[in-house]
């Protein structure tokens, strides 16, 4: 079924719009799609007959429901506001909800970064993790896909998705892409990590009945993101880390903040220039731009006193407030 189908309401035209847009400019935007398919259908069942985008319908849509979370209504209002100004522009009537007007807690959630002590543990736990019958290469997976995490920054999506051919055994390089920008990018490995990938290989039957991925799963693809997940909790118990509870982390993406918080701890340590690096680590990790890798510099300023003053004096025009609504 195409989105064209899937959209009923009297707003089809610039909801699809909005989304050709908003990827055609390199998001996925694959859950702004999925809200804007339920917002739709919030519309069509309004019986509205007019191309207007009202203050009453994005109130409604947009407030806070029981048990619901505040990021998540924030997610609905920053959907609301772009599809707005999409349709100002093309001249139709659309309400944008004024930012004063959103209450948020603008620290709904801040990244667990790991001690390097805590990492000790994790990767012990992973390293002597026992086989399974119904997945007997899992045991072997694990401390490497953990490892790439924690030593490359990827998005477990990206790690998920590597194939044998993104693997260049020679140069110590990953090649990721599926990314979430669409920024695909070669990222050098550390010898040892090159090593783990090289006796990985050795030891899992890869390439078997024209499965491409790196982690293969028995059942056919590569291992869905929710088992990792489930996994991982289980590591962190073994390891000794308390997990708060769903939305509360510690989360594996934090394996990803820690990298780059690592990054930029060990820049200052080494006295370089924030303002040239930061372009660095950016593309390093694929953000769309600056703004999602200075998040990590006020993040690294809070948990390290000892190099707070060092960090401001190199940057402290660009450290930003942090607000941990999106997983970079």
């Amino acid at each position: 079924m195409t989105e064209k189908q899937q959209f009923r309401s009297v707003l089809s035209v610039p909801i699809e719009g909005y989304i050709k847009e908003k990827r055609a400019v390199g998001y996925k935007f694959k859950k702004g799609a999925q809200l804007l398919k339920s917002f739709d259908s919030f519309v069509y069942n309004l019986c509205l007959k007019e191309i207007h985008l009202t203050k009453q319908v994005v109130i409604e849509w947009t407030a806070h429901k029981p048990n619901g979370k505040t990021s998540t209504q924030c997610g609905r209002i920053s959907l609301m506001r772009g599809l707005a100004e999409y349709m100002n522009r093309l001249g139709y009537p659309a309400f944008i909800y004024p930012k004063a007007m959103v209450t948020v807690d603008r620290y709904a959630y801040i990244p667990y970064i790991f001690s390097s002590e805590e990492m000790k543990r994790i990767l012990d736990v992973c390293d002597h993790y026992p086989p399974n019958d119904s997945t007997p290469s899992r045991h072997l997976a694990l401390p490497l896909l953990l490892r790439i995490l924690y030593g490359c920054g990827l998005r477990i999506s990206e790690a998920l998705h590597l194939t044998l051919q993104d693997i260049d055994f020679n140069k110590g390089s990953l090649y990721v892409r599926n990314t979430k920008f669409n920024k695909e990018r070669i990222l050098p490995m550390a010898d040892s990590l090159t090593e783990r990938c090289r006796n990985y290989r050795r030891n899992v039957a890869l390439g078997q009945m024209g499965n491409p991925y790196f982690f293969p799963s028995p059942f056919g693809g590569h291992y869905s993101e929710s088992t990792i997940y489930q996994i991982f909790r289980e590591v962190l118990r073994q390891a000794g880390i308390s997990h708060l509870g769903r939305g509360k982390g510690p989360r594996i993406h934090d394996l990803r903040h820690t990298f780059a918080v690592n990054c930029l701890k060990k820049w200052v340590i080494e006295g370089k220039d924030l303002n040239n690096c930061l372009p660095y680590l950016s593309a390093y990790l694929g953000h769309e731009d600056l703004r999602g890798s200075q998040r990590y510099l006020r993040l690294t300023a809070d948990l390290y006193p000892e190099i707070t003053c060092k960090i401001e004096e190199f940057c402290s025009h660009i450290i930003p407030e942090v607000v941990w609504y999106e997983t970079d």
